[in-house]
């Protein structure tokens, strides 16, 4: 035994040493191959030889038995612990859990937001990590939904703007469609596309190879033109805004083929790892260049702020790798992992990490989407597309001041609900922000007529009331049934007396108020889904991420496929996967359809 392991650290020492001495003789030096279709590779890129069968080397390797290690047995009985028990801990727990819930309960409702928030966390921590699990004792299940669900909407009350507790409905990121697939070539387009790249003018490289004539092939299919047809015809409306933007921040024209494959140029796009937006920032990287992120605002579906923040973040990377393919690369992967396939490959050339397969698939199949898609935006009758693009919307801007409702503002302006939200995609919520420095885009030449008439209503009621234009057959008390409020306020509110008739056409001021059962939180059960992270699934339930982790007692952000996690969301959502078998039911009126797109859009 003793001589085996003797013999084991000789040949580790040997082979340290010959390690660091082959490290020393062969520096790795990052260099662009000179011929990246056909790359010769030489002794100081070359991976050694792997040992023959027969040779010295392998009998080693093959006559080197090590005997069994004395590894801990999981049958073995654990060792007693020598700390005394506990006496009755959960009657304590449930006791200290109580106070701390009641003094937060009390801070709240004193207006100490700080010293409430403080308290319920605590009292959250404590339940999560006494080691006791709520749902095996129903006193502590009973408390801890109690506390999660009254702390919820505490908190959503401390930030409430109207009923704006429902989130924009997102759409899936047509990237999460494609990138991990593969397609046949079609020999065939080969000529084509090499005559057709040779004809159009361009400011980024087009490389036609087989990878990129395989995307060429699936924007030929039906599916794969479909997608290539809503990126182009909604390009139009955002080509002007985005090439001044790129300009401006002297990046490449062509990169808006990017937020093509990207998001077809939808801002409400979200990909699975919880990516938003026309250019697809995760929150983070969002952040780093500016892009804020609040309950009601996520500024990564601003258009214009977003696109500047591209261009910023890809002249960045571009400055770091020299090569736009990689500055892509990076975008898609992060920097980090692009360089360190350029470290271990020794090549700063992106098609030699892709045939090296040093890059995660995704991100190797990111740059000939790319490639393809420039090449049909670029010359689309050529590839049998056409579509008509849609226009730019002109808007003005204005600045509330305070939180309003959208509702009200359209009712203001006697435009419908959709049209504001469609020129302000950032608003996640039914009300904007109480920022005043939050701009809010209207339709053009509708500013004047909103300052006039938002003046009618005390600003501190623009979360609440409501505007109405009167129809034929409506009275003070149906309209008073209609926004649950009283008739005798109506009357108030527009100075009308008793006896007043309502005439088609009026506008009325809606004294209305928020009804208390909307802020009540749901429980949602979350199955986790491949590439799914924790801040992703967060995201899509505008939730914050150690909140999420609190609610399923996790240790880490860390989470696993198949696990399934129990989320607090406003108005609650259908399963993405359902836990276990039930019968069907009708989903509730009161479900988010948000929450429901996001999770089930790669359902089969």
């Amino acid at each position: 035994m003793q001589s085996c392991y003797s013999l084991l650290v000789m040949a580790l020492i040997s082979a340290a040493g010959a390690g660091c001495d082959d490290a020393g003789r062969r520096p790795i030096q990052a260099r662009p191959a000179v011929e990246p279709l056909a790359a010769t590779y030489t002794s100081a890129t070359a991976t050694p030889p792997a040992p023959q069968l027969g040779t010295t080397q392998d009998k080693t390797q093959r006559t080197l038995q090590l005997a069994p290690l004395p590894l801990w047995s999981r049958d073995r009985q654990a060792p007693t612990s020598l700390l005394p028990a506990i006496p009755d801990g959960r009657n304590l727990l449930i006791a200290r859990v109580e106070e701390k819930f009641a003094s937060g309960e009390a801070n709240f409702k004193a207006g100490h937001l700080d010293a409430a928030r403080r308290d319920f966390n605590d009292a959250v921590d404590w339940m999560l990590e006494a080691g006791y699990d709520p749902n095996s004792d129903p006193r502590l299940g009973e408390l801890f939904h109690r506390v999660i669900d009254t702390v919820y909407t505490y908190e959503l009350q401390a930030f409430r703007a109207g009923d704006g507790f429902q989130e924009t409905p997102a759409v899936p990121a047509p990237i999460d469609e494609v990138a991990e697939m593969t397609f046949p070539v079609d020999p065939r387009l080969k000529d084509r596309a090499e005559q057709a790249a040779k004809n159009i003018s361009h400011d980024l490289p087009l490389t036609v190879n087989d990878e990129v004539l395989s995307f060429l092939n699936f924007f030929q299919t039906p599916r794969g033109k479909a997608i290539v047809e809503t990126g182009l015809r909604r390009s139009g409306r955002y080509r002007e805004m985005i090439s001044r933007v790129l300009k401006e921040e002297g990046v490449p024209q062509d990169l808006i083929y990017l937020a093509q494959a990207e998001s077809a140029f939808q801002p409400l796009a979200l990909s699975r790892a919880g990516a938003r937006g026309i250019w697809q920032f995760v929150p983070w990287r969002g952040n780093e260049y500016g892009l804020k992120r609040s309950w009601w605002v996520d500024e990564r579906q601003d258009p214009e702020k977003a696109t500047r923040a591209a261009a910023q973040h890809l002249r960045d990377l571009y400055g770091l790798f020299g090569d736009w393919y990689l500055a892509m690369a990076a975008y898609n992967c992060g920097p980090g992992n692009v360089q360190k396939g350029v470290e271990r490959t020794g090549y700063a050339d992106f098609w030699e990490l892709y045939r090296r397969n040093v890059l995660p698939r995704e991100t190797k199949n990111y740059v000939p989407i790319i490639v393809a898609l420039t090449l049909i935006a670029k010359d689309a009758a050529h590839y049998g597309i056409r579509t008509e693009l849609e226009q730019p919307v002109p808007s003005d801007l204005v600045k509330p001041g305070r939180a309003i409702d959208l509702r009200l503002v359209a009712e203001t302006i006697d435009v419908d609900v959709e049209t504001l939200r469609s020129l302000n995609p950032s608003l996640l919520r039914m009300a904007t922000p109480d920022d005043p420095s939050f701009a809010l885009h209207l339709p053009k030449g509708t500013a004047e007529k909103f300052s006039g008439e938002i003046a009618d209503i005390p600003p501190e009621k623009w979360v609440s009331w409501r505007r109405h234009r009167v129809e034929a057959g409506e009275t003070l008390t149906s309209l008073a049934k209609k926004y649950h409020v009283t008739a005798p306020a109506i009357a108030a509110a527009n100075s009308l007396g008793r006896s007043d008739v309502l005439s088609p056409g009026d506008k009325l001021i809606i004294p209305a108020s928020q009804p208390v059962g909307e802020t009540k939180s749901r429980l949602v059960r979350y199955r986790v889904r491949k590439g799914d992270t924790l801040g992703g699934i967060a995201d899509q339930f505008s939730v914050n991420p150690e909140q999420l982790r609190k609610w399923n007692g996790l240790k880490t952000a860390r989470v696993s496929r198949g696990m399934v996690l129990r989320v607090y969301t406003i108005g609650g959502a259908p399963e993405a996967v359902p836990v276990r078998k039930r019968s069907t039911k009708k989903t509730s009126p009161g479900v988010s359809t948000a929450s429901s797109s996001t999770r089930t859009r790669k359902t089969p």
